[in-house]
């Protein structure tokens, strides 16, 4: 192979590694994620609070999130330990791939309140509140069959009672997912997923 090949297949090699730990992430995917088609992409552990959920608090809410940021800045994101934030999951717009930072027994620092942080699963989704495009058809499907077997595993109610956007978190100062979120669209995919 000549020093070009080399290059430009290292160079992939490492852009798989800073999205999602490609070799790693497959044969880590089903033993440390709580969702099957989940990749494991952790936060770093001084973002998150090491919790025993459901048994030190129950889970009753899905915060819906949307990054402002891309999917591999916000992973980025997540791993720095000078951020203090997390999420337990990502949903990246193009293709609805999933990545799991944090574990649900664990608390996700995602929510701007600690009490619905306790009690919630946070998942972010890549975009801007600003730019439907982001919001795409994959992106819908893969987020509320994730957020239906989220709700299936804690007897979450999948209604819109439980299922928040961040700016409904009491005391929020954020507007994600904001007025381009198909509220409507979600929630029926949510219940027939």
């Amino acid at each position: 192979m000549d020093r070009r090949g080399l290059i430009r297949g290292a160079a992939a090699a490492a852009a798989t590694g800073v999205l999602l730990p490609a070799a790693r992430a497959q044969a880590a995917a089903r033993a440390d994620t709580d969702h099957p088609s989940a990749h494991w992409t952790p936060a770093t552990s001084v973002n998150y609070t090491v919790s025993d959920r459901p048994a030190e608090y129950p889970v009753q809410y899905v915060v819906i999130h949307v990054t402002q940021e891309t999917f591999a800045d916000t992973i980025g994101i997540f791993q720095n330990p000078a951020k203090q934030v997390s999420a337990h999951y990502v949903v990246r717009s193009s293709d609805g791939c999933v990545a799991q930072c944090v574990r649900e027994s664990n608390v996700a620092w995602h929510a701007g309140n600690w009490d619905y942080n306790t009690r919630s699963v946070g998942i972010e989704h890549e975009g801007w509140v600003d730019k439907p495009q982001y919001f795409t058809h994959a992106m819908y499907e893969r987020s509320a069959a994730l957020t239906a077997r989220v709700c299936d595993r804690y007897g979450i109610p999948k209604d819109r009672e439980h299922i928040i956007g961040h700016n409904e978190v009491p005391g929020a100062d954020h507007t994600d997912p904001g007025l381009f979120w198909d509220w409507v669209r979600y929630i029926r995919l949510v219940n027939f997923a």
